[in-house]
Formats: structure tokens, C-alpha cells, sequence
């Protein structure tokens, strides 16, 4: 085994340590976005000492300047002295287009989800791997096998899941809106599509269809209280895929919806679309796409993973999500590898 390393790698495992450590950045990201540091940057639009922020922010100024110092070691913020003695920090572009709240582009909401959510659940990942299912009742009490009462187990826990969706399509949503040529299906229905955020990527690109995001009732309240924006062309309406009567459409959107589930929950689901599109209409899945082999992409095996944590789905290759559909009676299965977190598959009825 040992030849087949670099001498730099021989004397020491710089890239293992990277992996070791690599929670500890996450966290750093993570507790400065709850504490409120990178809104604190931006609002003041000048630079701050540690005693300032440590005073904005009501922490210790020995924890703030250890944590702003880590945060400028690994490129988030930048940091000058003055006089001499004096370190001032203030944002990069980066921090302030993606960790402050107060941006359009903002991930806050996806971070506090991360951290506040997911890393619990990780913490289980050896019971999840030995035991096959997954963690909600060891890590949150709750049953194994309702993933919604875990995703939306308190009015807190729903908006933090609702902000994670929405900063999911904020980054990703245009990608997926223009992966096809959309402009053939007039009357759209975003399945599970929580705050609409995806519903207004696809309707920008194509303005003149309309879309019903269909989702379960205290979700559409929420995004309606929460989240939605004005728009003549985006409506709610609220009921549950599996149970209730689906509306009629040209384009069924499932953006994250099939990898929450078993397959056999899958191939039902699928069926019930099939039987409600229109003759030529079509369904437009958005998940991340193993390879084949099913070696990577990294992204898309960690997202697996973490199926295996929190739901009772996982992820799959291209060629999975086409026997599916084919098993439903889609046909003419396009994939679309978008290069970001998320891909598409279109199939036609």
C-alpha cells in the first residue's frame, strides 16, 4: 500500500486531517450565522473590533476575537489593523451575499437548518448505518417512520425546514428552471412546493404559464404568511399527494420530493401523477444524481446519507429514476446534469 503514496503523504495525512476537521469549519460558519455576526458586519457598513462586536452581539470578546480570527483564516471575513495595535473585521463579498440575512441570496436560513437539524442527526450516523433506518426517535423522540411529523414537528422546526427549501431554490432554482424548454406546459402544479420559491424560478423563465404549488395545510399558511410574494400567476393550493385528489396538469414538479421516500412509495406516487397529467403533459423531477456506479458525485452520496438519517429515501442514479417512471408509464425520460446540488429529469405522459 505504501508505494502507492506521495512522500508528502507518507510523512503526513493532510487531506485525512482536512476530513477530520472539516465539522469544525461547518460549525464556525454555523455559530457566527446564529449569532448574528455577518448582520452585524453588514449593517454597521465599517469595519468592527472584536470588543465591539463581542459588545453588539453579547459574547465573551475572548470567544468573538477566536471565532472572527478562524472566520478570516478561512477566507469569510477579512481583517486590518489600525494604529497598529487594533484588528477590524469586516465581511467578504461572499459573506455578505450569502451568510447575512439581510440579502436576496441569502443561505441563513439554510445554515441555521444545518445546524440545528442536520448536524444533530449526524451525530447518530453510525446508528443509522448499523441499524438501516433512520435517527428522528433517538435524536428528537420522535417515530422512526413519520418523516413529516420529524420535518414538521413544532411551528419553529416547519419555518426552519420552509427557509431551507426556499434557500435551496435561491441557489439552484434558475438551473433548474431552464434544464428543458418548459414554454409547452401552460398549467404547472409544484408538488411539495413549500414556499414557491422553485414556482417563481420556473414562472421568470416562463412567464406565460401559471403554477399551483400543492402542499400540505399548515405549510401553505406558512408560505403564505411567511414567504409568499405577489404574483397574478402562483397559487396555493393545500392537501396531501398521497391522500387527496391532485389537480390537473400539464407539469407535475417534484423538486426533493422522491428521495424522501421508499420506492415502493415512489412507484404509488408516480402512478397517481401519471393518471392525472394530461395526454402529453409530462413530470419534472429535481434531485441529486449519483453516478451510475454510484461513486460519486460526493454531494450526491452525502445527500444519500442523509436520507438514510432523516427519511426513509436515499438517492439514485439517472437510470433508477427512469425504471421508475417508465413503471408509472412516462415515457421519453430526459436527464439534464445541472453541475450544482440539484439535476433534472423530465419524462412525458
Amino acid at each position: 500500500m505504501a508505494e502507492n503514496l506521495s512522500q508528502s503523504e507518507l510523512d503526513y495525512p493532510f487531506k485525512l486531517l482536512e476530513y477530520f476537521n472539516g465539522f469544525r469549519v461547518s460549525k464556525v460558519i454555523f455559530s457566527a450565522c446564529e449569532l448574528g455576526v455577518f448582520d452585524l458586519l453588514l449593517k454597521s457598513q465599517e469595519p468592527l473590533s472584536a470588543q465591539q462586536i463581542a459588545q453588539e452581539l453579547d459574547t465573551s470578546v475572548d470567544g468573538a476575537e477566536r471565532l472572527l480570527d478562524t472566520l478570516v483564516g478561512i477566507e469569510i471575513l477579512e481583517v486590518e489593523t489600525c494604529d497598529g495595535t487594533a484588528a477590524l473585521y469586516s465581511s467578504t463579498d461572499v459573506a455578505n451575499l450569502y451568510l447575512a440575512r439581510g440579502s436576496a441570496k441569502s443561505l441563513h436560513d439554510m445554515i441555521v437548518y444545518q445546524s440545528q437539524t442536520i448536524y444533530p442527526l449526524w451525530n447518530n450516523i453510525t446508528d443509522a448505518v448499523r441499524e438501516g433506518k433512520n435517527q428522528n426517535e433517538k435524536t428528537f423522540g420522535l417515530p422512526a417512520g413519520d418523516i413529516f411529523q420529524a420535518i414538521y414537528r413544532s411551528e419553529e422546526q416547519t419555518l426552519k425546514f420552509m427557509g431551507l427549501m426556499n434557500s435551496t431554490w435561491v441557489l439552484d432554482g434558475h438551473d433548474i428552471a431552464t434544464a428543458f424548454n418548459l414554454s409547452c406546459f401552460q398549467n404547472i402544479v409544484d408538488l411539495g412546493g413549500c414556499t414557491g420559491a422553485l414556482a417563481r424560478e420556473v414562472l421568470k423563465a416562463f412567464p406565460s404559464s401559471s403554477v399551483t404549488v400543492f402542499d400540505l395545510p399548515h405549510v401553505v399558511e406558512m408560505a403564505q404568511k411567511h414567504f409568499a410574494q405577489d404574483d397574478d400567476n402562483i397559487a396555493f393550493q393545500a392537501g396531501d399527494f398521497f391522500s387527496d385528489q391532485l389537480p390537473p396538469a400539464d407539469l407535475y414538479i417534484l423538486g426533493r420530493i422522491i428521495h424522501d421516500w421508499t420506492e415502493e412509495k415512489c412507484l404509488m406516487l408516480l402512478r397517481k401523477i401519471y393518471d392525472a397529467c394530461r395526454p402529453g403533459g409530462g413530470i419534472l423531477l429535481v434531485e441529486a444524481l449519483l453516478f451510475e456506479n454510484r461513486r460519486g458525485p460526493v454531494m450526491a452520496q452525502l445527500f444519500s446519507l442523509n436520507m438514510l438519517i432523516q427519511t426513509e429515501g436515499r438517492e439514485y442514479p439517472p437510470s433508477q429514476y427512469k425504471r421508475m417512471l417508465n413503471k408509472a408509464g412516462f415515457t421519453s425520460v430526459q436527464v439534464c446534469r445541472t453541475g450544482k446540488s440539484y439535476d433534472a429529469i423530465l419524462a412525458i405522459r
